[in-house]
């Protein structure tokens, strides 16, 4: 449907330069939708969503704050009143200050939201043109190791042609530099051993539900994986991880050698010798692009990573404990760490704790001009009714269908909880912030009670 493909593209790139100019916000995702597999960006086939509120002006500054009582008006009875177990704040993105609230500063269970406090920390300290390396070097006794950098997007996968997002790092890439380095020299037969010593502790969280790792939520954390440990990195339909994901890689890398006339063999886990000569090197997209994937597929592989990686620049062990404590360290020196407590960086964890007003304030400070080094939060947000974690079925219900394509916000879900955090412009054109979380992780929770409110938001016009 090709036709269709040209409308909706022009339709995206509208949106886009609409809130570029408003604030900086963009409303296509510049990286693809997919699960690490190199293809294209694409827009779904489907039926245009209509939006109902108005195209805002582009200088929210300027526009009218909305009153707090007829916001109050109108989200009020969409929540069902302050006996709900819903904790909600709205905030003008401006001057952040309170435009409704209910328990706002109250912490509670964040799931996936739990990303934006990742991805800000990752962007404000190690830079959003950061690129993960994963190299060979030479080893001990004719061996080469495979030294892992801590990249969730090397891919073994064929690359497919595409100019619409940066390359993803190809392992069959470094398997060529790496044969051409070794023929160069004379050696035809190598032991692959492998490096994954920059990360350290345990591969799962110790809050993690058990069954995460063997059902696919994600693979066991690992500073050297290839295809995110898929078993199946072709068909992002099954689920299932390699149970060792360094090992994997070594193995892969040694047949990929061997495809470049260099026999090799699978060795074992080790520490790369200091100063050893580099024979390949591959690199991975630029941080931005990272989080502009994870924000819009909710990928708990590349959110782990990312957390790790701020670990690392800030000299801390690359762990659970160490991404977390790295990741508060960097968001107190911003000045949004009130409300925050992070045992992860994907958000999974149930012990992990974030108060609304916590979420509004950080996607309020990824949204101003003053910080652009963190815009890529804003255009990795999901568009409601388009994108990501937001694609339909959500938005296009009469309920909802007025936050279609105006709405930019992170999902999050665990048993009992739901959530969403993100920006708005509302029906005055003014850029609101919010956060809704539902759920006490006792009883179901409807996400789309979620999209109504976010949808009220960005239809309001209260001023």
């Amino acid at each position: 449907m090709p036709g269709r493909g040209r409308v909706l593209a022009v339709l995206s790139l509208s949106l886009l330069n609409v809130f570029t100019a408003a604030a900086g916000l963009a409303v296509v995702k510049l990286t693809p939708d997919r699960h690490l597999a190199p293809q294209p960006p694409g827009v779904a086939a489907r039926d245009l969503v209509q939006a109902a509120a108005p195209i805002p002006p582009a200088d929210s500054a300027s526009a009218r704050t909305p009153s707090p009582s007829v916001l109050a008006a109108r989200l009020g009875p969409l929540i069902g009143g302050p006996k709900a177990k819903v904790n909600a704040v709205v905030i003008d993105a401006v001057t952040r200050r309170p435009l409704f609230e209910q328990r706002a500063g109250q912490p509670a269970t964040p799931a996936s939201t739990t990303k934006l406090a990742t991805t800000v920390a990752a962007l404000a300290s190690v830079g959003p043109q950061h690129r993960i390396v994963t190299q060979v070097v030479r080893g001990s006794g004719g061996g080469v190791v495979l030294v892992g950098g801590g990249d969730p997007t090397l891919t073994a996968l064929p690359p497919r042609g595409d100019a619409g997002h940066p390359p993803y790092a190809s392992l069959a890439e470094l398997a060529r530099q790496t044969a051409t380095a070794l023929k160069t020299s004379g050696l035809r037969r190598v032991r692959v051993d492998y490096d994954a010593s920059l990360y350290q502790g345990p591969r799962a969280a110790s809050s993690w539900k058990p069954n995460y790792l063997p059902d696919g939520e994600l693979a066991p954390v690992s500073a050297l994986t290839v295809d995110e440990g898929r078993l199946s990195p072709a068909d992002p339909t099954k689920k299932g991880r390699v149970g060792d994901p360094p090992a994997a890689a070594a193995a892969l890398f040694a047949r990929m050698l061997a495809k470049n006339g260099v026999v090799a063999k699978a060795g074992r886990a080790t520490a790369a010798p200091q100063g050893a000569a580099r024979l390949g090197a591959v690199q991975s997209p630029p941080l931005s692009a990272l989080v502009e994937h994870l924000l819009t597929d909710s990928d708990n592989d590349v959110a782990e990573a990312v957390a790790r990686q701020v670990a690392v620049k800030l000299g801390r062990p690359a762990s659970f404990a160490g991404a977390a404590q790295a990741v508060r360290q960097v968001l107190s020196t911003l000045g949004v760490a009130e409300g925050v407590l992070v045992n992860d960086g994907s958000g999974l964890s149930p012990r992990n704790r974030i108060s609304p007003v916590a979420l509004a304030r950080i996607v309020s400070l990824a949204a101003g001009p003053e910080r652009p080094d963190l815009r890529a939060v804003i255009t990795g947000l999901p568009v409601a009714g388009f994108s990501g974690t937001l694609r339909p079925p959500r938005y296009t219900v009469p309920a909802s269908q007025a936050g279609a394509g105006t709405v930019r916000a992170k999902t999050g879900t665990l048993a009992g909880v739901s959530t969403l955090a993100g920006v708005a412009h509302d029906a005055d054109g003014r850029l609101l912030a919010f956060a809704f979380m539902a759920g006490d992780g006792k009883g179901p929770v409807d996400p789309g009670m979620l999209d109504r409110l976010a949808a009220a938001v960005a239809s309001c016009g209260c001023g």
